[in-house]
């Protein structure tokens, strides 16, 4: 068994909802009972209609037994939320309450106040005197205030703080998901990637993840030892045959593989498939094939698979492995991505799970290739680039490796886009496949041969690209880059392609420009990439990404978010209002990891 009930059995972090009062009886504190229990309730409500887990399912949201008046009650509701395995807290109020009496002391929680606007009682006073106490504490906690006043008997939920709920739950689960899980390194150093030397302190510290190794000889054994389900193989394997329509083979013919070679690498790879998904999460089947040991997985949530040279001079690559596991459907049906690092460069595989995590859907894995100025475009092709790729493009190409959502075959309101898998038909993933050849690896770069996936991804998706650095001394920063997918007119693609790899998927991608800093052009943009890698994700969700990175204490390097988008701990405010870039980078190293 390999479906989602499987894959995700340990269940899911919740939100836990802790509504504060004024703790003065008598009068005071009864006058406010419900509508302070009616506020927690609304905003559970509108979190769990919002917001689902990767597993399709709707958030759950757990609130205090009673309103929070002293530390007693605090002290009742932590232990509530501990034993619910509540990963997020948030609380909320209308009123004046006793800050470091009532605030949620656990270092480890994402955590939020929203202090109602409204004139009868202080709610923005109790915001103001909390969040001093989580500054002075060092506990980094966000602050929501609605900009208009609300009547006391007024239940809605302003949509300037929907967005700071949602926003914040949203990153706060992602920070919850991560935490105890593996990324799963297959194999190590690939081509002296340095995104491939995996840290572990950055795991372990950063995101509370370990980290796993397994030396790419574990694929040879399981395949030789036949330790995967063959019955599953077949199934695979007929499948594949049906849906993966091999492409030309653009190899020289003293270099082409024999058509019985060729169909022997077909079965290498559907093995190096289920193998890889084995490593990562297990499978039952294994054990009821004798194999207890390697049924059970390594709680992987996020692998890398190192492929170049080591295992690529010899066996088949491992593009289909990772196109397949990081798409949203298989032979098994439409079902939640794997996330899976090209070259094992785990520095892009973390946002690669962060953007998924944010957005429920598979993410590219892509080189940031080439820059194609407007005036190289037309030089080369006679082309005038107009819209939004005026000021030039991006081509994001790699070996082969990206999901085959990233077509963008799927559609929303009719428009190209990628999606929860919930919401794929099986119809659009069948037009996913169609869209894709599988073209013979070429033998200059992979002597072993194998298959690497070719499609061009539909233009006018909006797109975000980001990428993890790591530099010595600062630690990890993050970049991200809002833009749009493009579609260029046949003949000019042709043209550019063909200058690099034909046989390969290509998104040409055009990034939003400001007119300063790193984003003052699309030449700015590649030149201030930090790395050869980035991870793509639909939708702008570049606001998101900064929320997240800031409560795991990861300062944001560069980005074209606009500022009213950004939503930060409300301690960032005190290292500077003024070069917001700058109160980042000296609130993340003050504070230091979420997990140190």
């Amino acid at each position: 068994m390999t479906d989602n009930a499987y894959r995700f059995r340990s269940g899911f972090p919740k939100i836990g909802i802790r509504p504060t009062i004024d703790g003065r009886r008598k009068g005071v504190r009864e006058s406010l009972e419900d509508q302070t229990m009616n506020m927690a309730k609304a905003v559970a409500e509108l979190l769990s209609s919002s917001l689902r887990y990767p597993n399709g399912e709707p958030v759950e949201c757990v609130i205090s037994d009673t309103c929070i008046g002293g530390v007693a009650e605090a002290a009742a509701s932590a232990d509530k939320f501990a034993k619910a395995g509540v990963g997020v807290s948030l609380t909320v109020t209308p009123c004046w309450c006793y800050g470091t009496e009532t605030m949620d002391m656990d270092p480890t929680l994402p955590k939020a106040v929203w202090g109602f606007n409204g004139t009868e009682r202080p709610g923005a006073v109790y915001l103001a005197a909390v969040l001093s106490g989580y500054a002075q504490k060092g506990l980094p906690a966000f602050g929501i205030y609605g900009e208009q006043v609300q009547d006391s008997g007024d239940t809605t939920v302003p949509e300037d703080v929907r967005e700071k709920l949602i926003g914040f739950a949203r990153a706060g689960l992602a920070v919850a998901i991560m935490r105890g899980k593996s990324y799963l390194s297959m194999g190590s150093v690939s081509m002296g990637i340095a995104g491939s030397i995996v840290n572990d302190g950055l795991l372990q510290e950063y995101l509370g993840m370990r980290t796993e190794y397994v030396d790419m000889s574990e694929f040879v054994r399981r395949i030789e030892e036949e330790i995967y389900d063959p019955a599953e193989f077949e199934k695979a394997l007929a499948w594949v045959k049906e849906n993966c329509k091999e492409g030309p083979d653009n190899n020289p013919e003293r270099l082409q593989k024999s058509r019985a070679d060729k169909d022997k690498d077909w079965e290498t790879v559907v093995k190096m498939t289920q193998i890889a998904r084995d490593l990562m999460i297990g499978n039952p089947r294994l054990a009821e094939l004798g194999f207890g040991e390697e049924a059970m997985g390594h709680n992987a949530i996020v692998s890398g698979f190192q492929g170049q040279r080591a295992w690529t001079d010899h066996f088949p690559n491992g593009d289909f492995l990772e196109t397949i596991l990081n798409s949203s459907f298989d032979w098994n049906g439409i079902r939640s991505p794997y996330i899976v690092a090209t070259e094992n460069d785990s520095l892009n595989g973390i946002p690669m799970l962060m953007g998924y995590l944010l957005s429920n859907t598979a993410q590219i894995f892509a080189d940031v290739r080439t820059y194609w100025g407007p005036d190289s475009v037309e030089r080369v092709t006679g082309h005038k680039l107009t819209g939004a790729a005026a000021g030039g493009l991006l081509h994001l190409i790699n070996s082969g490796s990206a999901t085959m959502d990233g077509t963008g075959e799927q559609t929303i309101d009719g428009k190209p886009a990628m999606k929860p898998f919930w919401d794929i038909s099986a119809e659009e993933a069948q037009k996913c496949l169609d869209a894709t050849s599988w073209r013979p690896a070429s033998a200059e770069y992979f002597r072993g041969g194998g298959y690497s996936s070719d499609f061009l991804t539909q233009g006018g998706m909006p797109m975000t690209m980001s990428r993890l650095n790591y530099v010595k001394g600062i630690g990890p920063t993050l970049q991200i880059a809002e833009g749009y997918s493009v579609e260029l007119p046949p003949e000019v693609h042709d043209a550019l392609d063909k200058r690099t790899d034909p046989t390969w998927p290509t998104t040409w991608f055009a990034p939003i420009v400001t007119g300063k800093g790193a984003f003052r052009t699309v030449y700015d943009v590649m030149d201030n990439w930090g790395a050869n890698h980035g991870s793509i994700s639909f939708g702008h969700i570049g606001a998101d990404l900064i929320t997240l990175s800031s409560m795991l204490r990861i300062p944001v390097s560069m980005h074209n978010v606009a500022e009213e988008r950004v939503f930060r701990p409300r301690a960032w405010g005190l290292f500077g209002t003024d070069g917001i870039e700058g109160a980042d980078f000296r609130a993340c190293a003050n504070f230091g990891p979420l997990y140190k």
